[in-house]
């Protein structure tokens, strides 16, 4: 029994980790590579200011003019000779960049498949309120608050080569314990939504659920801030924390679509019944 629901939780997170995959590989990764071009061309403008006003106009003239006059043609014959090889190196790494994306997102997939819907879902499955069907797009919801949603809360998505005001050595405790946190609303939700359910009605089980994740909020209003610092505009910083976010709940939406998909479908294999096992015994 165990091994069935773990290899369905596998199956349904390699299938959301290839689009996850898919996703970052066309759409997230190059907006992220421009990203990371945007700072590497402010530090660099910023380094180049910085030298400027220590050095002297004429003095820097004159040793341009020199270097370009000793390497000009090197230079230009250099560039012309390996041009067709650049291309064809920038062409080789786009795809091999490509395809680690989509298989790293497949590992990531398959590896919360596993936990989530598998290990998680075996045992929690008893207490999840709501049909077949729902009780997958719940779980799919506990896990995108628990892996991303309750982190978020203290340490949103950062652009790339964003500095930040909380060292690394702060911010991983930091997102552990809001993970932490975020399953225990979740756990505390379901709880509480089935008690009430019971005894006082569907209002008041909703309005119960709904209690644990104000708390969350509150445990994230005093927690430790982290000012982030960028050389992006804001607009651009927006953009990719909504990327981010739109990601991860491409994950979990297809990560809970599958798995309900492949429960379906097992429980109508399990209820169909075997050639000639359930036949009426022929008349003598």
């Amino acid at each position: 029994m165990f091994a069935e629901y773990l290899t369905r939780g596998v199956k349904a997170g390699l299938v959301a980790g290839l689009v996850f995959g898919l996703f970052m590989a066309i759409v997230a990764n190059p907006l992220v590579a421009y990203a990371d071009e945007l700072n590497h061309a402010a530090v660099e403008e910023s380094a180049h200011s910085h030298e400027a006003e220590g050095t002297h106009s004429h003095e820097a003239e004159s040793a341009h003019s020199h270097e370009a006059e000793g390497t000009h043609s090197h230079e230009s014959g250099g560039t012309h000779a390996g041009e067709g090889g650049g291309h064809h190196d920038t062409a080789v790494s786009m795809a091999v960049t490509k395809a680690v994306s989509v298989a790293a997102g497949g590992l990531w997939g398959v590896v919360l498949g596993g936990a989530f819907f598998g290990v998680a879902f075996f045992f929690l499955e008893p207490a999840i309120p709501g049909p077949n069907a729902a009780k997958s797009y719940l779980m799919g919801f506990a896990g995108f608050v628990t892996v991303s949603g309750a982190p978020w809360l203290v340490l949103p998505p950062a652009a790339p080569g964003a500095e930040q005001s909380l060292s690394a050595a702060t911010r991983l405790p930091l997102y552990a314990g809001m993970m932490l946190a975020g399953a225990l609303a979740c756990l505390s939700a379901g709880y509480a939504y089935v008690r009430l359910r019971e005894s006082s009605g569907l209002v008041a089980a909703a309005v119960g659920a709904v209690v644990p994740f104000g708390l969350l909020a509150a445990v994230a209003v005093v927690a430790p801030d982290n000012a982030v610092h960028g050389a992006l505009s804001p607009t651009l910083e927006t953009g990719l924390a909504g990327l981010f976010a739109f990601g991860q709940l491409l994950l979990w939406l297809v990560l809970a679509a599958a798995h309900a998909q492949f429960r379906s479908s097992g429980e109508s294999e399990s209820a169909t019944p075997i050639a000639g096992r359930d036949a009426a015994p022929a008349a003598d």
